[in-house]
């Protein structure tokens, strides 16, 4: 039954390859504003602040501002949660005998998903006008969103890279 050449396995697959990676990916959430820029937008508004908050206090309005400061601390607090967010992140990892979907929050805390390659589909939800809204990996009672903080965009190229490592990995067996 064994053939002559020894790189390949009787049966098919090598057992030295079976896990390794056949897709992987780590997906991050977009964030369309740098340091820098964050630098440049709190600067702006804070010179808009004070500039009006001058001309309120000289025209005799001036509880406007303590106002202004409180909207300025808000529009900080709000910029930097979102970049706390940012942070956070998804992997993805298809073998021939699992499939690891790995979400890890922008504190740090891990939570795993573990799937049967040959058991798991890949549903998606899809509108017309927005693009793929919904990318899940179902398998029996077991599910899980995949690149739940990626647009619509970088999720149809992910939802292609998995049904194509899929189909792979179905095909192997």
């Amino acid at each position: 039954m064994a053939s002559g050449n020894p790189s390949v396995h009787p049966y098919g697959l090598d057992p030295d390859t079976i896990d390794r990676p056949v897709f992987t990916a780590t997906i991050r959430p977009h964030q369309s504003l740098s340091r820098r820029g964050f630098r440049v937008v709190m600067t702006g508004c804070c010179a808009v602040s004070v500039a009006v908050s001058v001309w309120a206090w000289r025209m005799g309005f001036w509880p406007v501002a303590g106002f202004f400061g409180l909207d300025m601390l808000a529009i900080y607090a709000a910029l930097k949660v979102s970049f706390r967010r940012g942070r956070s992140f998804e992997e993805v990892m298809i073998s021939q005998i699992e499939i690891l979907l790995a979400r890890v929050s922008h504190r740090g805390e891990r939570r795993e998903w573990r799937f049967n390659p040959l058991w798991t589909k890949l549903e998606t939800v899809e509108d017309d006008e927005y693009g793929l809204q919904r990318l899940t990996l179902v398998s029996r009672r077991q599910q899980a969103l995949v690149a739940r903080d990626a647009g619509p965009d970088e999720r149809a190229r992910i939802a292609q890279g998995l049904s194509a490592a899929l189909a792979q990995v179905k095909k192997g067996y």
